[in-house]
């Protein structure tokens, strides 16, 4: 029963360092803009450390800009949803894995250390694609799409 109980504590530290790694931090933020971070939302400001699974969120004056980790660069525009769904960067091979989603918004990217490494090492979903990044700068908008009626 000890062996079993270690091993649980084991699995649920691993866990909680998995998802609250630190993968980069605010550079700018200006007017209306969150961070959602589990169930709380945190007002974002310069200086702020982003963690994987955040999502960052602009309100009509809002705009974050992020430096992660491997020196890319993200900026959201006004009334903006992005989530980091995964990021994980090894600083000395360079090597690493960036996934995110952005729901609605805009998103201007230029890509760091990791994209050159390995080119297929960065990817951005919206509703209706994933784009794989290869090259280092791209920008991209998901307009609102209104519910269809009757679905």
């Amino acid at each position: 029963m000890g062996r079993n109980w270690v091993l649980a504590v084991c699995a649920v530290c691993f866990a909680t360092t998995a998802t609250s790694s630190e993968v980069g931090h605010i550079k700018v933020a200006k007017g209306a803009a969150v961070i959602q971070r589990g169930i709380d939302k945190i007002p974002a400001v310069a200086g702020m450390k982003i963690f994987a699974a955040d999502v960052i969120s602009t309100g009509a004056d809002g705009a974050v800009g992020v430096t992660f980790l491997d020196n890319s660069l993200i900026s959201t525009g006004p009334n903006s949803v992005f989530a980091i769904d995964q990021y994980i960067f090894d600083s000395t091979t360079h090597v690493g894995k960036f996934e995110g989603t952005l729901k609605k918004g805009t998103l201007a990217a230029i890509s760091g250390k990791m994209v050159t490494q390995v080119p297929e090492s960065m990817r951005i979903r919206t509703p209706s694609s994933i784009m794989g990044v290869r090259g280092t700068e791209f920008l991209v908008k998901v307009d609102e799409v209104p519910a269809l009626l009757g679905r």
